[in-house]
Protein backbone atom coordinates (compact mmCIF):
# COMPACT_ATOMS: atom_id res chain seq x y z
CA UNK A 1 0.00 0.00 0.00
CA UNK A 2 1.47 3.36 -1.00
CA UNK A 3 1.21 6.57 0.98
CA UNK A 4 -1.00 9.28 -0.46
CA UNK A 5 1.29 12.18 0.44
CA UNK A 6 4.79 12.78 -0.84
CA UNK A 7 7.84 12.64 1.40
CA UNK A 8 11.40 13.60 0.63
CA UNK A 9 14.23 11.15 0.08
CA UNK A 10 15.92 12.63 3.15
CA UNK A 11 12.85 11.88 5.29
CA UNK A 12 12.70 8.32 3.95
CA UNK A 13 16.39 7.70 4.58
CA UNK A 14 16.29 9.16 8.09
CA UNK A 15 13.18 7.25 9.17
CA UNK A 16 13.00 3.77 10.62
CA UNK A 17 10.27 1.57 9.22
CA UNK A 18 9.50 -1.83 10.68
CA UNK A 19 9.50 -3.73 8.45
CA UNK A 20 11.39 -1.59 5.95
CA UNK A 21 9.50 -0.14 3.00
CA UNK A 22 10.16 0.79 -0.61
CA UNK A 23 10.36 4.43 -1.68
CA UNK A 24 9.01 5.14 -5.16
CA UNK A 25 9.03 8.68 -6.49
CA UNK A 26 8.16 10.32 -3.18
CA UNK A 27 5.73 7.70 -1.94
CA UNK A 28 6.21 4.95 0.60
CA UNK A 29 5.18 1.49 -0.59
CA UNK A 30 4.78 -1.17 2.05
CA UNK A 31 6.36 -4.46 1.17
CA UNK A 32 4.22 -7.55 1.37
CA UNK A 33 5.54 -9.44 4.34
CA UNK A 34 4.76 -13.06 4.49
CA UNK A 35 3.74 -15.55 6.99
CA UNK A 36 5.69 -18.50 8.32
CA UNK A 37 6.42 -20.10 4.93
CA UNK A 38 7.71 -16.76 3.60
CA UNK A 39 10.01 -16.37 6.61
CA UNK A 40 11.26 -19.97 6.42
CA UNK A 41 12.04 -19.70 2.74
CA UNK A 42 13.67 -16.27 2.97
CA UNK A 43 15.81 -17.49 5.87
CA UNK A 44 16.78 -20.64 4.00
CA UNK A 45 17.81 -18.67 0.89
CA UNK A 46 19.96 -16.34 2.97
CA UNK A 47 21.48 -19.28 4.88
CA UNK A 48 22.38 -21.21 1.71
CA UNK A 49 23.93 -18.13 0.15
CA UNK A 50 26.00 -17.08 3.17
CA UNK A 51 27.38 -20.61 3.48
CA UNK A 52 29.08 -20.09 0.11
CA UNK A 53 29.71 -16.35 0.02
CA UNK A 54 33.38 -16.58 1.03
CA UNK A 55 34.10 -19.19 -1.65
CA UNK A 56 32.26 -17.07 -4.21
CA UNK A 57 33.81 -13.78 -3.03
CA UNK A 58 30.29 -12.32 -2.93
CA UNK A 59 27.93 -11.13 -0.20
CA UNK A 60 24.34 -12.14 0.45
CA UNK A 61 22.31 -9.40 2.10
CA UNK A 62 18.76 -9.70 3.45
CA UNK A 63 16.35 -6.77 3.24
CA UNK A 64 18.89 -4.09 2.35
CA UNK A 65 17.90 -0.83 0.68
CA UNK A 66 18.87 -0.71 -2.98
CA UNK A 67 18.74 2.63 -4.78
CA UNK A 68 17.44 1.52 -8.17
CA UNK A 69 17.01 5.07 -9.54
CA UNK A 70 17.54 8.60 -8.22
CA UNK A 71 14.05 8.68 -6.65
CA UNK A 72 13.46 4.96 -6.11
CA UNK A 73 14.61 2.56 -3.40
CA UNK A 74 13.60 -1.09 -3.30
CA UNK A 75 14.20 -3.60 -0.51
CA UNK A 76 14.56 -7.11 -1.95
CA UNK A 77 14.10 -10.10 0.35
CA UNK A 78 17.71 -11.11 -0.37
CA UNK A 79 20.28 -9.84 -2.83
CA UNK A 80 23.75 -10.93 -3.89
CA UNK A 81 26.39 -8.26 -4.41
CA UNK A 82 30.12 -7.97 -4.96
CA UNK A 83 31.91 -7.31 -1.67
CA UNK A 84 33.13 -3.90 -2.81
CA UNK A 85 29.56 -2.84 -3.65
CA UNK A 86 28.49 -3.23 0.00
CA UNK A 87 30.78 -0.54 1.46
CA UNK A 88 27.95 2.00 1.75
CA UNK A 89 24.84 1.78 3.94
CA UNK A 90 22.67 1.64 0.80
CA UNK A 91 23.43 -0.46 -2.26
CA UNK A 92 23.88 1.87 -5.24
CA UNK A 93 25.61 -0.51 -7.68
CA UNK A 94 23.43 -3.13 -9.37
CA UNK A 95 23.31 -6.36 -7.37
CA UNK A 96 24.25 -9.50 -9.27
CA UNK A 97 20.96 -11.09 -8.25
CA UNK A 98 17.79 -10.22 -6.34
CA UNK A 99 15.64 -12.89 -4.72
CA UNK A 100 12.00 -12.32 -3.81
CA UNK A 101 9.64 -14.63 -1.92
CA UNK A 102 5.97 -14.26 -2.80
CA UNK A 103 3.76 -13.39 0.13
CA UNK A 104 0.14 -14.51 0.44
CA UNK A 105 -1.96 -12.33 -1.81
CA UNK A 106 1.02 -10.92 -3.71
CA UNK A 107 0.73 -11.28 -7.46
CA UNK A 108 3.39 -12.13 -9.99
CA UNK A 109 2.51 -8.91 -11.82
CA UNK A 110 3.35 -6.90 -8.69
CA UNK A 111 6.68 -8.71 -8.46
CA UNK A 112 7.37 -8.05 -12.15
CA UNK A 113 6.86 -4.33 -11.46
CA UNK A 114 9.50 -4.50 -8.71
CA UNK A 115 11.76 -6.57 -10.97
CA UNK A 116 11.58 -3.91 -13.71
CA UNK A 117 13.18 -1.45 -11.30
CA UNK A 118 15.98 -3.92 -10.65
CA UNK A 119 16.46 -4.60 -14.38
CA UNK A 120 16.54 -0.85 -15.16
CA UNK A 121 19.34 -0.56 -12.60
CA UNK A 122 21.31 -3.33 -14.29
CA UNK A 123 20.43 -6.42 -12.23
CA UNK A 124 20.59 -9.32 -14.72
CA UNK A 125 18.14 -11.71 -13.01
CA UNK A 126 15.48 -11.79 -10.32
CA UNK A 127 14.50 -15.14 -8.83
CA UNK A 128 10.97 -15.27 -7.43
CA UNK A 129 10.09 -18.10 -5.05
CA UNK A 130 6.48 -19.19 -4.51
CA UNK A 131 6.22 -21.13 -1.22
CA UNK A 132 2.80 -22.82 -1.70
CA UNK A 133 3.69 -24.30 -5.10
CA UNK A 134 7.42 -24.69 -4.40
CA UNK A 135 8.06 -23.04 -7.74
CA UNK A 136 10.70 -20.54 -8.79
CA UNK A 137 10.28 -18.00 -11.55
CA UNK A 138 13.52 -16.90 -13.17
CA UNK A 139 12.83 -13.37 -14.36
CA UNK A 140 14.90 -11.75 -17.05
CA UNK A 141 14.20 -8.31 -18.53
CA UNK A 142 12.18 -9.85 -21.39
CA UNK A 143 10.99 -13.20 -20.05
CA UNK A 144 9.95 -15.27 -17.06
CA UNK A 145 10.57 -19.03 -16.82
CA UNK A 146 8.95 -21.34 -14.28
CA UNK A 147 11.16 -23.92 -12.52
CA UNK A 148 10.09 -26.62 -10.09
CA UNK A 149 13.28 -28.66 -9.85
CA UNK A 150 16.96 -28.73 -10.65
CA UNK A 151 19.62 -26.15 -9.93
CA UNK A 152 19.40 -22.41 -10.44
CA UNK A 153 22.58 -20.85 -11.79
CA UNK A 154 23.44 -17.22 -12.33
CA UNK A 155 25.39 -17.08 -15.58
CA UNK A 156 28.88 -15.60 -15.33
CA UNK A 157 29.10 -16.18 -11.57
CA UNK A 158 29.61 -19.18 -9.29
CA UNK A 159 26.15 -18.62 -7.77
CA UNK A 160 23.96 -21.71 -7.81
CA UNK A 161 21.19 -23.07 -5.63
CA UNK A 162 19.64 -26.52 -5.59
CA UNK A 163 15.87 -26.19 -5.47
CA UNK A 164 15.65 -29.37 -3.40
CA UNK A 165 17.91 -27.73 -0.80
CA UNK A 166 15.98 -24.46 -0.93
CA UNK A 167 12.57 -26.04 -0.44
CA UNK A 168 13.73 -28.23 2.47
CA UNK A 169 12.75 -25.18 4.51
CA UNK A 170 9.10 -25.98 3.91
CA UNK A 171 7.31 -29.02 5.24
CA UNK A 172 5.49 -30.89 2.52
CA UNK A 173 1.79 -30.75 3.14
CA UNK A 174 -0.03 -34.02 3.49
CA UNK A 175 -2.34 -33.29 0.52
CA UNK A 176 0.53 -32.79 -1.96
Amino acid sequence: MATSHLISIEEYLSSDYEPDVDYVDGRIEERNMGETDHAKLQGRLYFLLILRQEDWNLLALPEVRVQVAPTRFRVPDVCVVREEDADNPIITEAPLLCLEVLSPGQSLSAIRKRARDFFNMGVPEVWVFDPPTQTVYVCLPDSMTERKDGVLRLEGTPVELSLAEVFKALKLRSNE
